[in-house]
Protein backbone atom coordinates (compact mmCIF):
# COMPACT_ATOMS: atom_id res chain seq x y z
CA UNK A 1 0.00 0.00 0.00
CA UNK A 2 1.70 3.15 -0.80
CA UNK A 3 -0.22 5.97 1.52
CA UNK A 4 -0.02 8.83 -0.78
CA UNK A 5 -2.53 6.72 -3.07
CA UNK A 6 -5.16 6.50 -0.30
CA UNK A 7 -8.31 8.41 -1.51
CA UNK A 8 -10.58 10.11 0.40
CA UNK A 9 -13.16 7.20 0.28
CA UNK A 10 -10.18 5.06 2.19
CA UNK A 11 -10.15 7.74 4.93
CA UNK A 12 -14.03 8.05 4.64
CA UNK A 13 -13.86 3.90 5.43
CA UNK A 14 -11.71 4.39 8.49
CA UNK A 15 -13.70 7.54 10.12
CA UNK A 16 -16.74 5.22 9.75
CA UNK A 17 -15.27 2.67 11.75
CA UNK A 18 -13.86 5.40 14.32
CA UNK A 19 -17.45 6.20 14.55
CA UNK A 20 -18.38 3.16 15.33
CA UNK A 21 -15.94 2.70 17.80
CA UNK A 22 -16.64 6.07 19.36
CA UNK A 23 -20.41 5.05 19.58
CA UNK A 24 -19.26 1.96 21.59
CA UNK A 25 -17.12 3.76 23.80
CA UNK A 26 -19.51 6.71 24.78
CA UNK A 27 -21.99 3.87 25.83
CA UNK A 28 -19.75 2.10 28.05
CA UNK A 29 -18.45 5.26 29.51
CA UNK A 30 -21.89 6.38 30.09
CA UNK A 31 -22.59 2.97 32.19
CA UNK A 32 -19.80 3.74 34.12
CA UNK A 33 -20.70 6.98 35.03
CA UNK A 34 -24.32 6.60 34.86
CA UNK A 35 -24.28 9.98 32.89
CA UNK A 36 -24.82 11.10 29.63
CA UNK A 37 -21.50 11.02 27.32
CA UNK A 38 -21.36 11.96 23.71
CA UNK A 39 -18.11 10.97 21.82
CA UNK A 40 -17.44 12.41 17.93
CA UNK A 41 -14.74 11.75 15.24
CA UNK A 42 -14.16 15.33 13.47
CA UNK A 43 -11.04 13.92 11.17
CA UNK A 44 -9.50 10.42 10.92
CA UNK A 45 -5.91 11.10 8.59
CA UNK A 46 -2.85 8.57 8.36
CA UNK A 47 0.47 10.41 9.72
CA UNK A 48 4.04 9.62 9.44
CA UNK A 49 5.23 8.31 12.58
CA UNK A 50 7.49 11.02 13.02
CA UNK A 51 4.82 13.30 12.94
CA UNK A 52 2.85 11.59 15.56
CA UNK A 53 4.60 13.51 18.66
CA UNK A 54 3.88 17.33 16.61
CA UNK A 55 0.34 16.36 16.40
CA UNK A 56 0.02 16.26 20.04
CA UNK A 57 2.20 19.43 20.61
CA UNK A 58 5.44 18.56 20.37
CA UNK A 59 8.11 15.91 21.52
CA UNK A 60 8.91 17.81 24.82
CA UNK A 61 4.88 18.22 25.51
CA UNK A 62 3.79 16.24 28.87
CA UNK A 63 0.97 14.18 27.80
CA UNK A 64 -0.82 11.42 29.21
CA UNK A 65 -1.06 8.58 27.35
CA UNK A 66 -2.19 4.50 27.65
CA UNK A 67 -0.63 2.40 25.37
CA UNK A 68 -0.78 -1.28 24.57
CA UNK A 69 0.07 -3.97 21.62
CA UNK A 70 -2.36 -5.52 19.46
CA UNK A 71 -2.10 -8.89 18.80
CA UNK A 72 -3.87 -11.14 16.28
CA UNK A 73 -3.97 -10.99 12.95
CA UNK A 74 -3.24 -7.42 12.09
CA UNK A 75 -0.91 -6.96 14.90
CA UNK A 76 0.21 -3.24 16.08
CA UNK A 77 0.78 -0.56 18.62
CA UNK A 78 -2.11 1.29 19.72
CA UNK A 79 -1.57 4.65 21.61
CA UNK A 80 -4.83 6.97 23.12
CA UNK A 81 -3.03 10.75 24.55
CA UNK A 82 -4.23 13.27 25.97
CA UNK A 83 -2.76 16.73 26.97
CA UNK A 84 -2.76 17.35 30.65
CA UNK A 85 -5.25 20.01 30.43
CA UNK A 86 -7.25 17.80 28.66
CA UNK A 87 -6.89 14.94 30.94
CA UNK A 88 -7.86 16.98 33.97
CA UNK A 89 -10.86 18.71 32.37
CA UNK A 90 -12.27 15.05 31.44
CA UNK A 91 -11.46 13.69 35.17
CA UNK A 92 -13.40 16.84 36.51
CA UNK A 93 -16.38 17.15 33.87
CA UNK A 94 -16.90 13.18 33.49
CA UNK A 95 -15.79 11.85 37.03
CA UNK A 96 -16.09 15.01 39.15
CA UNK A 97 -12.66 14.91 40.34
CA UNK A 98 -11.24 18.34 40.67
CA UNK A 99 -7.71 18.18 40.42
CA UNK A 100 -4.66 19.72 41.16
CA UNK A 101 -2.10 21.71 38.60
CA UNK A 102 0.50 19.62 39.11
CA UNK A 103 2.12 17.60 36.51
CA UNK A 104 1.75 13.68 38.22
CA UNK A 105 -1.46 12.23 38.90
CA UNK A 106 -2.54 10.67 42.13
CA UNK A 107 -3.92 7.31 42.76
CA UNK A 108 -7.68 8.22 42.41
CA UNK A 109 -7.21 10.59 38.94
CA UNK A 110 -4.79 7.47 37.93
CA UNK A 111 -6.90 4.54 38.30
CA UNK A 112 -9.82 6.74 36.57
CA UNK A 113 -7.72 7.52 33.33
CA UNK A 114 -6.55 4.29 33.28
CA UNK A 115 -10.46 2.82 33.39
CA UNK A 116 -11.14 5.38 30.96
CA UNK A 117 -8.55 4.70 28.45
CA UNK A 118 -9.12 0.88 28.80
CA UNK A 119 -12.35 1.38 27.83
CA UNK A 120 -11.79 3.43 24.35
CA UNK A 121 -8.68 1.59 23.35
CA UNK A 122 -11.23 -1.96 23.96
CA UNK A 123 -14.34 -0.30 22.06
CA UNK A 124 -12.13 1.10 19.15
CA UNK A 125 -10.34 -2.05 18.85
CA UNK A 126 -13.40 -4.16 18.16
CA UNK A 127 -14.75 -1.76 16.11
CA UNK A 128 -12.58 -2.24 13.44
CA UNK A 129 -12.29 -6.09 14.28
CA UNK A 130 -15.69 -6.44 13.83
CA UNK A 131 -16.04 -4.18 10.64
CA UNK A 132 -13.08 -5.64 9.37
CA UNK A 133 -13.55 -9.48 10.86
CA UNK A 134 -9.78 -9.89 11.50
CA UNK A 135 -9.35 -11.26 14.70
CA UNK A 136 -7.46 -8.62 16.77
CA UNK A 137 -6.86 -8.56 20.60
CA UNK A 138 -5.41 -6.08 23.41
CA UNK A 139 -2.41 -6.67 25.50
CA UNK A 140 -3.31 -5.28 29.27
CA UNK A 141 -3.19 -1.62 28.43
CA UNK A 142 -0.11 0.55 30.32
CA UNK A 143 -0.52 4.46 31.57
CA UNK A 144 2.27 7.06 31.36
CA UNK A 145 2.45 10.77 31.74
CA UNK A 146 5.85 12.02 30.53
CA UNK A 147 6.88 13.75 27.65
CA UNK A 148 5.27 12.55 23.81
CA UNK A 149 8.75 11.85 22.33
CA UNK A 150 9.51 9.94 25.76
CA UNK A 151 6.44 7.49 25.46
CA UNK A 152 6.83 6.72 21.85
CA UNK A 153 9.98 6.28 22.54
CA UNK A 154 9.30 3.70 25.36
CA UNK A 155 6.81 1.95 23.38
CA UNK A 156 9.28 1.61 20.59
CA UNK A 157 11.29 -0.43 23.44
CA UNK A 158 8.49 -2.09 24.86
CA UNK A 159 7.24 -3.70 21.60
CA UNK A 160 9.92 -3.80 19.17
CA UNK A 161 10.13 -1.68 15.53
CA UNK A 162 6.73 0.12 14.47
CA UNK A 163 4.75 0.64 11.29
CA UNK A 164 6.03 3.97 9.60
CA UNK A 165 2.15 4.95 9.44
CA UNK A 166 0.10 5.97 12.18
CA UNK A 167 -3.90 5.77 11.88
CA UNK A 168 -4.84 9.18 13.86
CA UNK A 169 -8.15 9.38 14.90
CA UNK A 170 -9.40 12.73 16.56
CA UNK A 171 -11.82 12.28 19.41
CA UNK A 172 -13.97 14.79 21.12
CA UNK A 173 -15.77 14.20 24.12
CA UNK A 174 -19.41 16.32 24.81
CA UNK A 175 -20.68 16.48 28.05
CA UNK A 176 -23.02 18.83 28.95
CA UNK A 177 -21.83 21.63 26.01
CA UNK A 178 -18.51 20.56 27.00
CA UNK A 179 -15.30 19.38 24.62
CA UNK A 180 -12.77 17.51 25.75
CA UNK A 181 -9.72 16.35 22.70
CA UNK A 182 -8.24 13.26 22.77
CA UNK A 183 -5.97 11.98 19.82
CA UNK A 184 -5.77 8.05 19.09
CA UNK A 185 -3.11 6.57 17.38
CA UNK A 186 -3.07 2.77 15.78
CA UNK A 187 0.13 1.81 14.22
CA UNK A 188 -0.22 -1.38 12.44
CA UNK A 189 3.02 -3.34 12.04
CA UNK A 190 4.29 -2.80 8.59
CA UNK A 191 1.86 -5.89 6.84
CA UNK A 192 -0.68 -4.93 8.76
CA UNK A 193 -2.33 -2.24 6.64
CA UNK A 194 -2.57 -3.89 3.63
CA UNK A 195 -4.65 -6.63 5.38
CA UNK A 196 -7.07 -4.34 7.47
CA UNK A 197 -7.59 -2.33 3.85
CA UNK A 198 -8.42 -5.80 2.09
CA UNK A 199 -10.74 -6.98 4.42
CA UNK A 200 -12.35 -3.32 3.72
CA UNK A 201 -12.42 -4.19 0.45
CA UNK A 202 -9.99 -1.63 -0.81
CA UNK A 203 -7.37 -2.70 -3.14
CA UNK A 204 -3.71 -1.93 -2.04
CA UNK A 205 -1.03 -0.93 -4.70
Amino acid sequence: MTFKSLADFHLDVLKEVGNIGAGHAATALSTLLDKPVDMQVPQVKLVPFEEISESVGGSEKVVMAIFLRVEGETPGNMFFILSMESARHLLKRLVGLECSDKEELDEMEFSALSEIGNILAGSYLTSLADFTQLNMFPTVPSLAVDMAGAILSYGLLQFGEMGDHALFIDTKFLQNGDEVEGHFFLIPDPESFDRIFAALGVAAE
